[in-house]
């Protein structure tokens, strides 16, 4: 009885195993997508994305204020849009990957840049909006994980 449950637990197991493998990654790469695609597109709409005033004003302090906050928030709306589009759809994957990663790091500045908007102690009480960028880690792992597979899909 014992070893008739092990190997149906055991197939049941293989299966989603299976399907995890046939399906994780391309779930990995439209979720990331729709969140690039999803925040990109808010950017399109003044005073909608919750990150606008930090990456405005980051892209301004970068800039040495050659990019107006106008000008910067379009930027950024184009690029994460067509990052979220390339992801979602799969194409010119290095590229987008490449966009994503570079994005990334703009992203990260606000820690540096401006301490006293990120922690309420620096360095590990990150603010709300230091939480926000935080997690980012996650996103580049996403992007690291699917770079990893581009030999593969191309």
């Amino acid at each position: 009885m014992i070893d008739s449950l092990k190997r149906k637990f055991d197939e049941v197991d293989q299966r989603i195993v299976a399907w995890m493998s046939n399906y994780g990654l391309k779930i990995l790469r439209i979720s990331l997508g729709i969140i690039f695609f999803w925040f990109g597109i808010l950017k399109f709409f003044p005073h909608l994305s919750p990150a606008q005033q930090l990456a405005t004003t980051t892209i301004s302090r970068l800039t040495c204020d050659v990019v107006t906050p106008q000008t910067s928030l379009l930027i950024l709306a184009c690029w994460e849009t067509l990052i979220g589009i390339g992801l979602i759809f799969g194409f010119w994957m290095r590229f987008i990957i490449f966009l994503l990663l570079l994005q990334m790091l703009g992203t990260i500045t606000p820690l540096l840049l401006f301490p006293a908007q990120t922690f309420t102690h620096v360095p590990y009480a990150p603010t709300l909006e230091g939480q926000y960028i935080i997690k980012n880690i996650v996103l580049i792992s996403a992007a690291l994980t699917l770079g990893a597979t581009v030999r593969k899909s191309s």
